[in-house]
């Protein structure tokens, strides 16, 4: 028994001898946007092997989403690098003793379920040949929603709503984080942002919602009958095909 353990232990010195540690840069990008860092909670990265489903790195990107003018507005020639030594990434370390068939997946961005991107590539790595500068680039689609106003499972009185009805509120930034504007880089008028109401299980109507604000938008919902509703605000870019949607439920009571 003891030499049967000794043996298994020299042969693991001996495999991770010829073990090389190989370097490999992931890196998540919003599409039509910038890198997702640590501002909005990062990307989470699995690096595995994909012939046994081995994790061989896992972590985070950390770091800042980017240089703006060079990402945004300056033309990109071949072998251009987008990114710098603060620009978010996660580095895997990987030990290898051949060439090895690897698939990297992200999560994007980790801390925000109901706009969760799952991306995933594969490729070789080869022991010893690292990949760096801006590494592997996953490109995450969509917008991030999160509907503020009324909150989720909210109950409003029906005599304490206005004549006008009730104010639909919802926070909507690019899948990094970046800012949506009107005439900015990431401009609202680009954008069809509505919200679409069920009562009780069924359609009740759908109201525009504009940007008065970086980030915010607002619109009102007329109500005059109790009951169990539900809002979904959707958001759609057709120039760049980015979509979004977050929805909530909440009850008037009579």
């Amino acid at each position: 028994m003891k030499k049967s353990i000794l043996v298994l232990a020299l042969l693991s010195i001996c495999i991770n001898a010829f073990a090389t540690e190989t370097k490999l840069m992931v890196r998540a990008k919003a599409k039509d946007a910038k890198f997702v860092g640590s501002s909005i909670g990062g990307a989470h990265v699995i690096v595995r092997n994909t012939r046994n489903g081995e994790i061989l790195a896992e972590g985070n990107t950390v770091g800042a989403t980017g240089n703006t003018n060079l990402i945004m507005k300056s033309p990109h020639e071949r072998y251009t690098q987008l990114s710098d030594d603060k620009t978010a990434g996660f580095l895997a370390v990987v030990d290898i003793d051949e060439p090895t068939f690897v698939r990297v997946e992200v999560l994007s961005p980790v801390n925000k379920k109901n706009a969760r991107i799952h991306a995933s590539t594969e490729l070789w790595l080869i022991p010893g040949k690292d990949i760096l500068g801006d590494g592997v680039v996953l490109e995450i689609p969509g917008f991030v929603i999160d509907i503020l106003e009324p909150n989720t499972h909210q109950y409003i009185s029906l005599e304490s709503i206005s004549a006008s009805g009730i104010k639909i509120t919802a926070n909507i930034v690019m899948m990094c984080g970046c800012p949506i504007d009107k005439e900015g880089i990431w401009d609202s008028n680009l954008m069809e942002v509505k919200a679409l109401v069920q009562k009780d299980g069924e359609s009740f109507g759908e109201t525009v919602l504009d940007n008065p604000s970086q980030n915010t938008f607002e619109g009102t919902l007329k109500l005059t009958e109790a009951g169990y509703y539900q809002i979904t605000v959707y958001a759609y870019n057709s120039k760049t095909g980015n979509t979004g949607v977050d929805t909530i439920n909440f009850v008037v009571r009579g």
